[in-house]
C-alpha cells in the first residue's frame, strides 16, 4: 500500500508542475505577441518622428546625404554620446520621393527597388527576414519606410522570455520542497499516532494517549479506544465465566463422583437407588448451572438488535410453555392483562427473561397456589411487568442480594444465576428491576420499561 504522504505529494506536485508549465506557455504565447506588438509600435513611432523631421525641411533644400548619415549614426548607436539599452534594436530606414526616388537609406538597410506597401508588413531578402512599416507623407511627397531585422527581433524576445520564465523554473523546485515538509508537517499527528500504536506491547488494551490530536483523527482515536474497552471488556467477560465455570462445577462434579463410588460401592440394592437417585440430582443441577452459564456468556456481549414486540402476547406463550411444569408441581398460572403492551427489544432474550422469572416464582410456589404474571401500564407510560407467587418470601437482608451471582436462597439444587440473568436483560432494555415481599405472603418481582410507541 502507497504512504499516505506519497499518494498526497505526488498527485500534487504533478498539478503544480504541469499547471505551472502550461501557465508558462501560455505566458510565453501572450508575452510573445505583446512584445511583437511594442516592437512593431516602436517602428511605428520611429517612423512619425523621422517624417516630424523631414517635416522641418523642404525635400529640394535638403542636404539628404548629410541628413542621412546623421540619422544613420543616431540609429546604429555610432554617434558620440548615445544612450545604448540592451534590448534596442538597430533600425534601419529609407525615404523615396513621391516618383520613387531614393532620397537617403541607412547604411544596413535592405536594397528595395521600389516602396513596399503602406502599413506594417514582413517580407525576406537576400536571405533575411524583415519587419518594417511604410508611411506616405502627402504633404511633402515622401514615403518613409523604417525597419529592423526579424531574427534579432525574435532573438531579443526570446531573451526577454527567458528571463520572465526564470523565477518560475527556479521557484518549483523550491516550492516543490516546501510543499514537502509543510505536507509532512500536516501528517506528523497521524505518524505520531502510528508510532505509539506500533510501539505498543502486543498485549497492551489501555486506551491511547498521544495528546491533542486534529479534529480529522480525533474520530479514529475514539473509535480505536472504544475497540480497546470491547476487547478488554469480552476479556474480561471470558475470564470471569472461566472462573465461575471452575468455581461453580468444581463441587457438583466431585459430587458426581461420589455418588457413583457409592453407587459401585453399595452392598444393597436399596444403597445403590439412593446413591443413583442422588447421582441424578447432581447430574441435573450441573446441567442447569452450565445452561445457566452458556446463556449468561450469549448474553453478555450480545449486539442483537431490538425490535418492536408485543409482551403481552410473549408473556402468554411462555406461560402455555411453562404450563406442564406449573401442572407438576400442582401451581396454577395465571395472567392479568389482555391489553397489548409494546416493547422494544429482542424476542430471544424476552423469553429467556420470563421463563427464568416465572421457573424461579414455580420453584418457590407451594402446591395449591398460585402464580400470577400482571401486566398494565403505568400513568407516565411505562410499561409494567409483575411476577407474584404466594411462596414464603425472602427476608429484607437477603432481598439486595437476590440478583447476586451463585446465590440461591431456599433453593439447594438452583445455580443462583436466574435472577441475574433476569436484571442482565432488563437493563439491556432499559427497565429498572425490583424486589419485595407482598403484603399477604409471597414475593412480588417487578419489571418496569419505557413504553415503545403504539
Amino acid at each position: 500500500m502507497i504512504a499516505i504522504r506519497t499518494r498526497i505529494l505526488a498527485p500534487t506536485l504533478a498539478l503544480l508542475i504541469l499547471g505551472s508549465l502550461t501557465l508558462a506557455l501560455l505566458v510565453l504565447r501572450d508575452s510573445h505577441r505583446e512584445i511583437e506588438e511594442v516592437y512593431d509600435a516602436q517602428l511605428v513611432q520611429g517612423a512619425r518622428l523621422l517624417q516630424g523631421m523631414l517635416q522641418l525641411q523642404r525635400p529640394e533644400q535638403t542636404d539628404w546625404s548629410r541628413l542621412g548619415s546623421a540619422l544613420d549614426g543616431a540609429l546604429n548607436r555610432s554617434g558620440e554620446g548615445i544612450l545604448i539599452h540592451p534590448y534596442e534594436i538597430n533600425l534601419a530606414f529609407q525615404v523615396w520621393s513621391q516618383d520613387g526616388r531614393l532620397l537617403i537609406r541607412s547604411e544596413d538597410a535592405p536594397q528595395l527597388a521600389e516602396p513596399p506597401r503602406p502599413g506594417i508588413h514582413e517580407f525576406i531578402l537576400d536571405g533575411q527576414d524583415w519587419c518594417g512599416v511604410l508611411l506616405v507623407d502627402n504633404v511633402q511627397g515622401l514615403h518613409i519606410w523604417v525597419g529592423e531585422r526579424d531574427d534579432l527581433r525574435q532573438d531579443l524576445i526570446q531573451m526577454i522570455v527567458q528571463h520572465a520564465l526564470f523565477p518560475l523554473l527556479v521557484g518549483l523546485p523550491l516550492l516543490a520542497l516546501v510543499i514537502w515538509a509543510m505536507l509532512g508537517w500536516g501528517l506528523d499527528p497521524l505518524q505520531r499516532l502510528a508510532r505509539q500504536v506500533r510501539a505498543r506491547p502486543v498485549d497492551s488494551l489501555e486506551p491511547l494517549a498521544v495528546g491533542p490530536l486534529p479534529p480529522e483523527l480525533e474520530p479514529m482515536r475514539t473509535a480505536l479506544d472504544r475497540l480497546l474497552a470491547q476487547l478488554r471488556a469480552l476479556f474480561e467477560r471470558e475470564r470471569r465465566f472461566i472462573a465461575d465455570a471452575a468455581h461453580e462445577l468444581r463441587t457438583p462434579l466431585a459430587i458426581l463422583d461420589i455418588h457413583v463410588r457409592n453407587a459401585r460401592q453399595a452392598a444393597s440394592a436399596a444403597e445403590r437407588a439412593e446413591a443413583l437417585d442422588f447421582l441424578q440430582q447432581g447430574v441435573s443441577r450441573a446441567t442447569r448451572i452450565a445452561s445457566q452459564l452458556l446463556t449468561m456468556a450469549r448474553l453478555e456481549p450480545s449486539t442483537r438488535p431490538h425490535h418492536p414486540l408485543d409482551l403481552t402476547a410473549l408473556v402468554r406463550e411462555e406461560l402455555a410453555e411453562l404450563a406442564p411444569l406449573a401442572l407438576r408441581r400442582d401451581v396454577e398460572l395465571a395472567l392479568d392483562g389482555d391489553e397489548a403492551l409494546p416493547l422494544l427489544g429482542d424476542p430471544a432474550s424476552v423469553a429467556i427473561m420470563l421463563q427464568n422469572l416465572i421457573s424461579n416464582a414455580l420453584t418457590f410456589a407451594p402446591a395449591g397456589s398460585e402464580v400470577c404474571v400482571r401486566l398494565r401500564r403505568s400513568d407516565d407510560a411505562e410499561v409494567i411487568l409483575q411476577v407474584l407467587d404466594e411462596g414464603p418470601g425472602v427476608s429484607e437482608a437477603v432481598l439486595g442480594r437476590l440478583c447476586d451471582r451463585f446465590y440461591s436462597e431456599g433453593n439447594p439444587g438452583g445455580a443462583g444465576l436466574g435472577l441475574s440473568i433476569v436484571e442482565m436483560i432488563s437493563r439491556r432494555l432499559g427497565g429498572a428491576l425490583h424486589f419485595s415481599n407482598r403484603h399477604q405472603k409471597g414475593l412480588c418481582v417487578e419489571l418496569r420499561f419505557p413504553a415503545f410507541p403504539d
